[in-house]
């Protein structure tokens, strides 16, 4: 028996798809009282992180004892409706946009005043990557001298793209992309998918499970992702002329640009593995007949170029590059027919 299980702990008990780890040590802070001032949970879009910071703040404010909500209580009602007045969750207008530095100094407002409920108050702040420098500047006082009662909860892709000491005053949870069949079987249990339906989305998913659930929910987004996979495989065979004009298209919409950067960057992985030999964890296998001429085409060396290449683009792209720029070298490195 492990420690989480001797000590009572239920990783199904939050709802939580996966990151059992990362439930279980949440767990075992609240059972022990050795609860961190702030956390840092990192991962990729769709990966858990608002997932687990809202149960994880329902577990803190959670009236009973112990590290499971018992969901019955007052704080646990407003929690799962999002009205407690001890929660606060703080992001930027949409995805792209600047975290501001108002919004940080409201927070710490509502920080310095004690807990209206309960014995905590907790703050969620989504996104932390899209903080402007003011923004993450003044919260970091508040990390370094943060109220007795406060749990600051930062979510961002990663931490890498936060100060350093943001980072540094904060326990780092990274939550990684999970197996296809932890999502599938999720997928089926919750009645959301038949089986099917399941076993594809857990692998489109890129192991996302959030991904996955907006998928069954908003058709759109199968479309929008087949349609960026249509445009690639266009541009593959486009002139450079065509090629520009996209670049500068995808230049206008950041938020444009991160979705598709991300597919381009699945789909070369999927091409650099085919070419590999290595097939047992592809992401788009319901375009396997593509990725294997593609492999066939452009073989194991082109297509580990052309993911360092978007790789790089997607890094410049969040350290506030020029997107047009950025984005024309890319179109550039793209392999040719």
């Amino acid at each position: 028996m492990d420690m989480s299980e001797s000590a009572g702990l239920d990783s199904h008990a939050w709802g939580i798809v996966g990151h059992k780890w990362a439930v279980r040590l949440l767990q075992r802070a609240i059972t022990t009282q050795s609860i961190s001032h702030a956390y840092l949970f990192t991962g990729p879009a769709g990966v858990g992180k608002m997932t687990l910071a809202l149960a994880f703040a329902a577990a803190l404010l959670c009236q009973e004892e112990g590290a499971i909500p018992c969901g019955r209580c007052r704080a646990c009602r407003l929690s799962a409706a999002a009205h407690h007045p001890d929660l606060y969750v703080v992001e930027s207008e949409h995805v792209g946009a600047d975290l501001k530095i108002e919004q940080i100094r409201e927070l710490q407002r509502q920080l310095a005043v004690s807990p209206v409920e309960g014995r905590r108050k907790v703050a969620i702040l989504n996104r932390f990557e899209e903080a402007t420098a003011s923004a993450a500047n003044a919260l970091l006082k508040t990390l370094e001298e943060p109220p007795a009662y406060a749990v600051i909860l930062l979510l961002a892709a990663e931490g890498r793209l936060l100060l350093p000491t943001v980072v540094s005053r904060c326990q780092h949870i990274n939550l990684r992309p999970l197996p296809a069949d932890v999502i599938r079987q999720a997928l089926v249990e919750r009645g959301l998918a038949e089986p099917e339906q399941a076993e594809l989305l857990a692998h489109l998913s890129g192991g996302r499970p959030g991904w996955a659930i907006r998928a069954v929910k908003d058709k759109g987004l199968l479309q929008r992702r087949a349609q960026l996979l249509d445009e690639l495989h266009s541009l593959i065979g486009a002139p450079v002329s065509a090629r520009l004009r996209y670049a500068e298209a995808m230049a206008r919409d950041p938020v444009v640009a991160r979705e598709t950067l991300e597919l381009w960057l699945c789909w070369w992985r999927d091409v650099m593995m085919v070419a590999a030999g290595a097939e047992a964890s592809l992401t788009n296998v319901d375009r396997y007949s593509l990725l294997r001429a593609h492999a066939d085409r452009f073989g194991f060396a082109r297509s580990a170029a052309t993911v360092e290449a978007v790789l790089a683009a997607a890094d410049r792209l969040e350290r506030n590059a020029n997107p047009r720029l950025t984005l024309e070298v890319l179109m550039l490195d793209l392999p040719r027919q």
